[in-house]
């Protein structure tokens, strides 16, 4: 972790976890190969954040190293769930941080409006 992930004390910020899965979602669906601009200007496809709880379990610090893991857990027409953990890495046991359950949908990149989503990326996930 970085000192900008930080408070005063030195631990991560809650809110911060949220910045993690997002970005974790968006090397997850590049790996899958669906770089996030391009989709939008090849698809007119966006995701969006629709709905997130997280639960806290125990604190990450300055200079931790942290991994975070994406597992879709419902996927529909227009939307997806996908189930996050934060985990401390490094020596000894890994340590859960804090998981997540983020409902992603899918928008048309114009409008905003609901939309499928793209049939290449639902084949990605089955």
């Amino acid at each position: 972790m970085y000192w900008e992930d930080t408070d005063a004390g030195g631990v991560v910020f809650y809110a911060n976890y949220l910045k993690f899965f997002e970005r974790a979602r968006t090397e997850w669906l590049r790996a899958l190969g669906f770089a996030q601009e391009r989709l939008r200007t090849e698809t007119g496809a966006l995701f969006v954040v629709a709905d997130t709880s997280v639960r806290y379990l125990s604190p990450a610090r300055l200079d931790d190293l942290v991994e975070v893991s994406v597992e879709p857990h419902e996927i529909g027409r227009a939307s997806m769930s996908v189930r996050q953990q934060a985990w401390r890495a490094g020596p000894g046991s890994p340590v859960l941080l804090a998981e997540g359950h983020i409902r992603i949908g899918c928008v048309d990149a114009g409008t905003f409006a609901p939309r499928r989503i793209p049939n290449a990326i639902l084949e990605a996930l089955k």
